[in-house]
């Protein structure tokens, strides 16, 4: 049933009722992890997902490594694995398309439909809320994770339908079905953290409206559209929206015409993936051009592939701050790699791709400002990265992530650049606002050796510097020695004590951290551990 709704301030626009399948914490569920075990996943050195077991624990969504590890010493950490997810997800998409063919995956454990046709056909919401919990359920059983919860939830527009399947599994048992029409009522009373956990506004919007008292929904959606819009600017507008029972399809949201769709018909049957993501990635980068030549992004893209035997794997992926061109390609990575997994679903190599834009609305754009942010130079280096990653494979170009750790090798890992966000790298590389005890002060050392220099350090009269467990050093450092030849030191500071698992006699490590400034200007970071000297890293 298509309800309308009005929304002050607004033209009045047709609110569609949306279906919305929810797999709960889906990345420890793919990773095959038992209910009773404590683990989690981290993205960031932040949990995105963690068991029933971590989360009786204390282990929250948001949380950093060690306080995860705080609430819960014996738990398991998981690296997040974006394509794992998708391929394990593919069997309730291929089960939920039986019931009806157009649906939106937003990600690995969520996606949407509309509900007025397979309604209809079923006999109402209730019964299909209920249809569609049993094949989901039935899908999981047959993957050997009988025990993953599963949320639906039906109502009046895609915001609404989001959180009532996130409800769903939380408070009350079985599907939350909200009456059509009441989707303003049901969200007033909720607080407006939803916004931020569905997506659909930035965390720092979000403690704005807390820090102005605007604690609900409903608080939100009674204030008078065009003050929202004179204070918070466009996105404030779409969040007031969503507030009172709105669509998340903006009023300048337009259906693109065929020629913005951009394919690749290949000659010959291409049967190696990596091939055919590069050539998603040139598309993708087209229709991006495109898009933004007119000032628009695109919200919701069907990427279709089809094979030299006429098999066809069409998939409609949905984001609602916009597809950029890694994450275009992130998914049709999440769909080719889903479509292999199949048994006997792919019998030939792959002879057509095509993207075609289904939904796209004007981009805001960002509001840069005048200290920080992006440049010139960080366009340029995603465009280098981008151009080494087709000449060499995508594995073979790597881009550091932060980790987190107290020496400086442990606080970034490489990773692949498929799998980065090279648009947007803010939540790869900070290393947030955590401290470490223990490690190096800012600022940080600027080169790191993979393998740590053997060196001395000595006194006034030769000899060598001894630190004890305490941190007390034998005599005031004088002298650095690199391959027998002594550089006199100008000025020093530490140490820094790392006392590292000592519940765990094998692992255990003590490591005491120096900074040194040589009489030619050059600055290192010098570490002891067992009476033996290493240089780790060098300042600039």
């Amino acid at each position: 049933m298509i309800v309308p709704r009005i929304v002050p301030g607004i033209v009045p626009r047709i609110v569609p009722r949306i279906v919305t399948v929810w797999c709960p914490d889906w990345p420890v569920v793919a990773a095959g992890v038992a209910p009773t075990v404590p683990a989690a996943v981290l993205r960031a050195n932040r949990v995105i997902a963690r068991s029933p077991a971590a989360a009786l624990a204390g282990v929250r969504s948001g949380h950093r490594r060690r306080e995860a590890q705080r609430c819960c010493p014996e738990l398991i950490v998981l690296d997040h694995d974006p394509a794992r997810d998708a391929r394990q997800f593919e069997a309730v998409i291929r089960a939920v398309a039986e019931l009806s063919p157009r649906l939106d995956v937003v990600e690995p454990g969520w996606l949407c439909l509309a509900a007025r046709g397979p309604s209809r056909y079923f006999g109402g919401d209730e019964a299909l809320a209920e249809r569609l919990t049993a094949v989901v359920t039935g899908v999981l059983d047959s993957l050997g994770l009988a025990s993953a919860p599963v949320g639906v939830g039906v109502a009046d527009g895609r915001v609404a339908a989001t959180i009532a399947a996130r409800r769903a599994d939380v408070t009350i048992a079985g599907p939350a079905v909200v009456a059509p029409g009441e989707s303003a009522s049901y969200l007033a009373g909720l607080t407006v953290g939803w916004l931020r956990e569905v997506g659909e506004a930035a965390p720092e919007l979000v403690e704005l409206f807390i820090r102005l008292g605007l604690s609900t929904l409903g608080d939100l959606a009674a204030l008078p559209a065009g003050d929202v819009y004179a204070r918070f600017g466009s996105a404030g507008l779409h969040v007031h929206r969503l507030a009172g029972g709105g669509d998340d399809r903006p009023p300048g949201t337009t259906d693109p015409p065929a020629e913005w769709s951009t394919e690749r018909a290949f000659g010959e049957p291409v049967e190696h993936l990596e091939t055919v993501v590069f050539v998603a990635k040139q598309l993708a980068d087209e229709l991006v051009a495109t898009l933004a030549g007119g000032g628009r992004v695109c919200t919701r893209v069907i990427v279709i592939a089809e094979t030299e035997h006429g098999e066809r794997s069409e998939r409609a992926w949905y984001r609602a701050v916009g597809l950029s061109s890694s994450a275009i390609v992130e998914r049709v990575r999440w769909q080719l790699e889903g479509w292999i997994a199949q048994p006997g679903a792919l019998t030939g190599g792959v002879t057509l791709l095509r993207l075609v834009p289904d939904q796209v609305r004007g981009d805001d754009g960002d509001q840069l400002g005048l200290w920080g942010g992006r440049s010139q130079a960080d366009h340029d280096a995603m465009r280098a990265v981008t151009r080494l990653t087709g000449l060499f494979g995508e594995q073979a170009v790597c881009v550091p992530a932060w980790r987190g750790g107290r020496l400086p090798a442990e606080r970034y890992q490489w990773v692949s650049a498929a799998a980065a966000d090279l648009e947007d790298p803010s939540g790869r590389l900070s290393p947030g606002d955590g401290p470490w005890p223990g490690g190096s002060p800012r600022p940080s050392p600027s080169v790191v050796f993979t393998e740590p220099l053997d060196v001395e350090v000595v006194d006034e009269q030769g000899g060598a510097i001894r630190v004890s467990g305490r941190g007390e050093v034998s005599a005031s450092p004088a002298a650095l020695v690199v391959r027998g030849a002594a550089r006199p030191l100008r000025a020093w500071a530490g140490p820094w004590l790392i006392d590292q698992r000592w519940w765990e006699p094998r692992r255990h490590r003590r490591v005491a951290q120096f900074q040194v400034v040589t009489d030619d200007g050059e600055a290192y970071l010098v570490a002891a551990e067992q009476q033996q000297w290493w240089i780790l890293a060098a300042y600039a």
